[in-house]
């Protein structure tokens, strides 16, 4: 069945399955696309045989979830913690979430003012080590806050460390920010994150897949960070170990074609190792705000050239330069011997001395051309 034809209907079917079948799940994904949700949720309810390739092991412990699962007091807990419910195909639908295939969510559960679908045309995620060091939660924090200045919404999976960091640095710059959750949106994980969590939710959104009251397990970490993945325009990392699950992000950004940055660290560091790994491969080496926008934002949006102090020397035009490059670093030099080691005639050399003499470069002692001091700190540096 389709959304057009019943979506009430389609809704609580939907409700249904995110208690029965878990995240990610590509092979119930199929046979919701390829029997609709309706035939999907009748069978598992006892209504119809097992779909092909199921093992009768599984399909009895999907069965045994289908029993117990009550889709209208989900609806209802979830209205009573201000809490709604997305459908593919809704008007807040994030489209790009559909790049997920058969792993794309059943629905979205989503608490929070703000419409998903308009934020996630323009977000970035940042993620990385729940046990960052301080330099991570600077870069973290520093990075969402530049975002959210230029007008990004934050994506990050509300975890201690990184993710935290990147929450607290978007909203302490007034900007907005996204947090998906492992769990159910109505209880906020890590407990120690409850704070925040409600703020952002009060002030942004926080969205996950699992149903009201569902905890958290290891796979579900794993399998959330698809959907920030996807969500977002690009994915970047800041201090991952080599087994973190930023990683995991970051892998599935590059498979659904979105932009991979990471931050670089220090090479003694374990925390850095991960994201050094990633650089070598397809990431791009970010190291502020300007430069994430201008690799997922529009054309023009460009991160300023990155340059050393203009020297006053730097403004000679080359024939200069190279006459004052002659000069020897100590003593003086006559015009002749400026000239050949500048690669130009005695006039011409004469003629640069003199400017340079009177830019205070140089000095002339009867027949012979010396720097100045000035000169000699400034250009002795280079040498």
């Amino acid at each position: 069945m389709s959304l057009g034809d019943d979506p009430e209907r389609e809704l609580v079917g939907r409700v249904f399955l995110t208690r029965v079948i878990e995240p990610g799940d590509e092979v119930a994904g199929r046979w919701v696309r390829e029997f609709g949700v309706g035939e999907v949720v009748r069978r598992l309810r006892g209504g119809g045989v097992p779909f092909p390739g199921v093992s009768e092991k599984r399909w009895a412990g999907l069965a045994g979830r289908a029993a117990g699962a009550e889709p209208e007091r989900d609806l209802a807990a979830a209205r009573d913690a201000g809490v709604r419910f997305l459908c593919p195909g809704d008007g807040e639908w994030p489209g790009q979430l559909d790049d997920l295939a058969d792993a794309r969510p059943l629905g979205l559960w989503v608490r929070g003012r703000p419409s998903l679908r308009m934020w996630a045309l323009r977000s970035v995620a940042v993620v990385g080590a729940r046990a960052c060091t301080e330099y991570g939660a600077h870069m973290a924090a520093t990075l969402a806050a530049g975002l959210a200045e230029r007008g990004w919404v934050v994506v990050s999976g509300g975890a201690y460390g990184v993710d935290g960091a990147a929450h607290r640095g978007a909203l302490g710059a007034g900007g907005a920010t996204v947090a998906v959750l492992a769990c159910g949106v109505d209880r906020p994980y890590p407990r120690g994150h409850t704070q925040l969590i409600t703020r952002i939710a009060e002030q942004g959104l926080v969205i996950g897949e699992l149903p009201p009251g569902e905890h958290p397990t290891p796979s579900r970490f794993v399998l959330r960070n698809r959907v920030i993945a996807a969500l977002t325009r690009g994915t970047v990392v800041v201090e991952a170990a080599h087994r973190s699950g930023s990683l995991v992000t970051a892998r599935a950004a590059q498979r659904l074609g979105r932009h991979t940055m990471g931050v670089p660290g220090p090479v003694t560091s374990a925390l850095s190792g991960g994201v050094h790994e990633l650089l070598r491969g397809e990431a791009v080496l970010v190291t502020d705000a300007a430069e994430v926008v201008e690799l997922v934002g529009d054309m023009g949006e460009l991160a300023p050239d990155r340059r050393g102090v203009v020297l006053p020397r730097d403004l000679l035009d080359p024939g200069a330069r190279r006459v004052l490059a002659a000069l020897p670093g100590r003593g003086a030099a006559t015009a002749d011997e400026i000239a050949r080691g500048a690669l130009t005639i005695p006039d011409d050399a004469v003629a640069r001395l003199y400017e340079l003499r009177s830019l205070g470069y140089v000095e002339r002692h009867g027949d012979g051309w010396k720097l100045t001091r000035q000169a000699m700190i400034s250009v002795g540096g280079d040498r």
